[in-house]
């Protein structure tokens, strides 16, 4: 994270991260990495010339080599009963870091134990009854390219990519054109109001509970507009009646600069799952020195942003996908 607030600090105009990069970094089940590995995952891609984000672990690898029948675990083979060839991780190649927490609940009376997706079900009163203890587990993940899967199972090896490649906006009139976020403002469909106003300024009013933005074709490009739009959504997040995260700070203090960075990187986060470029806002690049100095004094600091961040985007993704959804069905209809 410092050698890329770093890199950005030398040339702010740069995006956060490659344009025309990759969508979110993921495992071979498809499932999305989310928080700290996400951003960490991606920098990890772009450090290390990976073209796809897709990661699997040593354990993972060696079990496309096998096929669960009702004997149990088989050899794989095609379709004439052939072995196929072996997947393996390459020799010398290095593995990089995940961190996942997991729960366990404990009934406080007789110490039988649940399910932690069925805790979060439970009624306030009922969990009383149970004691949750967090624990930190690290799992060591390779890309895809760090096996030789392209080589010995090319086929294997383009349905993960192939499933990888997320579609951008479409372009319109030289803009690019999101219908999720175009629908969700005109129809205030947002946790609070987005009012595209011609103007100069674009700002979260947390008196008002408003967005309020430039109109789209005051901005270079669709994508910059989108990916604005993020940053100030983003901050909205953070009202009381949501994720309560916004404090009184003054303008240019260490809390502002902090609630800066969650909503910069929250907004790349969301404007790189849905194949967009994020620039460093103008108003932003400002606290580039104060980031570095936090990050360089306290390590726990980006352990706590990186968690805002994951809250934030979590908010905006999963109301994004739903009107999304919603469009997709009343198409099909």
């Amino acid at each position: 994270m410092i050698e890329k607030i770093e890199s950005i600090q030398q040339d702010w105009k740069k995006p956060w991260f490659t344009e025309g990069a990759m969508q979110w970094p993921r495992n071979l089940s498809g499932r999305h990495y989310n928080g700290m590995n996400s951003m960490m995952l991606l920098m990890h891609c772009e450090k290390s010339g990976y073209k796809y984000p897709i990661f699997c672990t040593f354990d993972r690898v060696s079990g496309l080599n096998f096929t669960r029948t009702s004997q149990g675990m088989k050899p794989a083979v095609d379709k004439q009963g052939n072995k196929l060839p072996q997947v393996t991780v390459r020799k010398g190649e290095k593995s990089f870091p995940v961190f996942l927490t997991v729960f366990t609940c404990v009934n406080a009376n007789d110490g039988s134990k649940i399910k932690y997706d069925d805790y979060k079900q439970m009624s306030e009163e009922m969990r009383k009854e149970y004691n949750v203890y967090p624990k930190l587990q690290v799992y060591n993940v390779f890309n895809i390219d760090q096996t030789n899967m392209k080589e010995a199972r090319p086929e294997m090896y383009e349905k993960f990519v192939a499933d990888c490649e997320g579609a951008k906006p479409m372009r319109t009139d030289e803009m690019f054109s999101f219908e999720p976020m175009d629908k969700m403002i005109a129809d205030n469909l947002w946790i609070c109001p987005i009012k595209p106003t011609h103007g100069d300024d674009a700002y979260y009013s947390i008196s008002k509970n408003s967005i309020c933005i430039p109109e789209k074709e005051q901005f270079v490009s669709g994508e910059s507009f989108y990916s604005n739009l993020f940053h100030e959504m983003a901050h909205s997040t953070g009202a009381e009646q949501h994720l309560n995260r916004l404090k009184p700070a003054s303008f240019g203090s260490s809390e502002y600069a902090r609630e800066e960075l969650v909503a910069e990187l929250t907004a790349a986060m969301v404007a790189q799952y849905y194949g967009m470029d994020k620039h460093v806002k103008e108003d932003s690049a400002a606290y580039l020195k104060s980031w570095l100095e936090s990050l360089k004094e306290d390590a726990s600091f980006i352990k706590t942003v990186l968690l805002d961040v994951k809250r934030a985007a979590g908010m905006l993704t999963f109301k994004i996908d739903e009107v999304k959804n919603t469009i997709k069905a009343a198409d099909a209809a």
